[in-house]
């Protein structure tokens, strides 16, 4: 019961990242209508910025990971402005050709300053928790109160305010909502910002517990993007039950079959879309 525990606490701390890596998904898709395969360099900058920022500025650890996550923000919607934007009206595929393409330029860029990887001090507390018998980090306990934090401030952001019923409205209906007056080219910059920063908190939350390095986005994006398929691509309380049911299945995996974690969280993805293709949970934002 206690290995339980511990597997069980260790894939909700892990697949609550993923949960938000898939948010950033779900977020550029309902509001833009392209899948962001993006994302995970966004993830990849946020834990590389915050290394940067603490080791080299010499930030103190919470200034170093908001300016890790401010600047990130910044950069998606640079990516939006510059590549996205001119692209409008392209196929689909066209537009998943091209965040492929903004997705290696990221990687290549941060390639040619360094290819080391990186670790940064986890966030403070003690060195153990017990919880029901099961020993935690206090990182991983950081991991999953921030993940849900920003889930619902997310939450809360798009049901509350003008602005996130404006990008509820373009995900129901984004003609009708662009000919109601909504600016779709300002929603749509925002949306690739709000993904940018949120995937930034992804990176700087993992930093602490595994290597961070230039060629970790697609890995960290291909787990955001399988819990937001699982989950129902547009569901935002299906991201968060996708990522943490890709987090728990890899953490059992890893100890049942360690050289097949991978392998076995993929195969329940696809089961699971086997059998409701729609994914767990249907709807938009």
């Amino acid at each position: 019961m206690t290995d339980l525990t511990q597997y069980i606490l260790t894939g909700l701390s892990i697949g609550t990242i993923y949960g938000l890596i898939a948010i950033g998904f779900d977020l550029t898709y309902n509001t833009t209508g392209i899948i962001n395969f993006a994302q995970g360099e966004f993830v990849m900058l946020g834990g590389m910025f915050s290394v940067a920022f603490s080791r080299l500025v010499g930030m103190p650890m919470w200034a170093s990971m908001v300016s890790a996550v401010l600047l990130t923000a910044l950069v998606g919607l640079v990516v939006e402005r510059t590549a996205i934007r001119p692209a409008k009206g392209t196929s689909l595929t066209g537009a998943i050709i091209i965040t492929i393409g903004i997705s290696i330029v990221i990687k290549a860029t941060v390639g040619c300053f360094t290819k080391d990887e990186f670790v940064i001090p986890s966030l403070p507390g003690p060195e153990s928790i017990n919880i029901l018998g099961a020993s935690i980090t206090a990182q991983t306990l950081w991991n999953m109160c921030i993940g849900m934090i920003i889930v619902f401030l997310v939450w809360a952001f798009l049901k509350y305010t003008f602005v996130g019923m404006a990008l509820r409205a373009m995900a129901e209906n984004r003609q009708g909502a662009t000919n109601l007056g909504l600016a779709a080219d300002r929603l749509s910059a925002l949306s690739f910002a709000l993904s940018a920063g949120i995937g930034a908190v992804a990176g700087v939350l993992i930093t602490p517990i595994t290597q961070m390095s230039w060629l970790r986005g697609t890995d960290l994006g291909l787990k955001g993007f399988c819990g937001a398929v699982l989950g129902g691509m547009g569901s935002l309380p299906g991201a968060i039950i996708g990522g943490i049911l890709i987090g728990i299945a890899e953490t059992t995996g890893n100890v049942l079959l360690s050289g097949y974690k991978d392998v076995i969280a993929f195969s329940i993805v696809l089961l699971v879309l086997y059998i409701k293709p729609q994914g767990i949970m249907k709807g938009r934002l």
